[in-house]
């Protein structure tokens, strides 16, 4: 992975994926004593920032062997954003995804085309069942985190934000980035490594589901103990990956963890003030950044909103905090 991948990735995604705003309230600044600018990528095709990487992985296959399928496996947002770029290329998808996964992200995946195959993430293996389909129907894999094409889509987000921030005066920052898997935390902080040094990406995730944070203090990868349990589903996974782990380790600062009530609170913040839906898992860095703001350090933070697709149940919830 480098800077060149990630350039080429956004000359492949240009015209299709969104530049997402960076957008700024005195209010949030208030309740976390600092200054705050929040990347909405909730505002992104598809509704997240995976369309990115699900457009730059799809347009990098030959079309003589794009034209066969792909697949991919995800909790939602990154089967949407494979499905919306293979109906935009007009090839097949299957997207294997979780049983219990919000059903919005269900339906809006099988309304862009893709054929839904669901499993049980507690007792099944969602990779095993992604390699036997791809085999037998002569599918391409496009993996949601661990795979050099998607990490270098979502990298663009860094791209944006190092020219966003510059036009704003600002050069130093904590850029807090909601974690998976790694594939947006690690694809933005080689974009911003090399094109605004004196950022440091910072992964944040939900308490009990923690393994990038503890893998980072660790030095190795660690796998979370459960896969279920809480309700920012975008963004639990088994471990760090074997591809993302490496880059965060060498270019990132420590990670963080909130608590799913927090993660409400700032969704419900999200919406009052900057007038935007985020989804649970998507607010985890602006809830870091509100609620836990003494657990950084620079004095501007750089919140990515990752995704948008709550239900309205979730979202109710979340509004009822306030």
């Amino acid at each position: 992975m480098n800077l060149d991948m990630i350039r080429a990735a956004a000359i492949r995604i240009h015209g299709h994926a969104r530049v997402t705003p960076l957008l700024y309230s005195p209010f949030l600044d208030e309740i976390a004593g600092k200054r705050i600018l929040v990347k909405a990528e909730c505002l992104q095709v598809t509704g997240s920032f995976k369309y990115r990487g699900g457009r730059s992985a799809v347009s990098s296959i030959h079309p003589e062997v794009r034209k066969k399928g792909v697949i991919a496996f995800s909790s939602g947002n990154h089967a949407q954003g494979v499905a919306q770029a293979a109906r935009d290329f007009g090839v097949p998808a299957v997207i294997v995804m979780p049983s219990d996964a919000p059903r919005l992200k269900l339906e809006n995946t099988r309304a862009l085309g893709a054929e839904v195959v669901t499993y049980d993430r507690a007792t099944e293996d969602r990779d095993a069942i992604g390699a036997a389909l791809a085999e037998e129907r002569g599918l391409t894999l496009i993996k949601p985190f661990d795979e050099p094409e998607v990490i270098a889509g979502q990298g663009t987000v860094g791209v944006e934000i190092a020219a966003q921030a510059k036009a704003l005066g600002v050069t130093e920052a904590e850029v807090l980035i909601p974690c998976g898997g790694g594939g947006l935390t690690s694809g933005t902080a080689i974009a911003l490594n090399a094109e605004a040094p004196g950022m440091r990406v910072r992964p944040v995730e939900p308490e009990g589901f923690d393994d990038v944070a503890r893998s980072l203090a660790a030095g190795s990868i660690q796998r979370n103990p459960a896969l279920t349990g809480s309700i920012c589903d975008a963004i639990i996974t088994p471990a760090p990956g074997q591809l993302t782990f490496p880059i965060m380790h060498a270019l990132c600062g420590p990670g963080l963890a909130v608590p799913d009530a927090d993660a409400l609170r700032a969704m419900a913040h999200a919406f009052l003030r900057l007038k935007i839906v985020v989804e649970p898992g998507g607010a985890v860095a602006l809830a870091a950044a509100l609620f836990h703001a003494r657990e950084t350090e620079a004095d501007t933070l750089i919140v990515v909103a990752s995704g948008g697709n709550v239900d309205p149940t979730s979202f109710a919830q979340a509004l009822d905090t306030l």
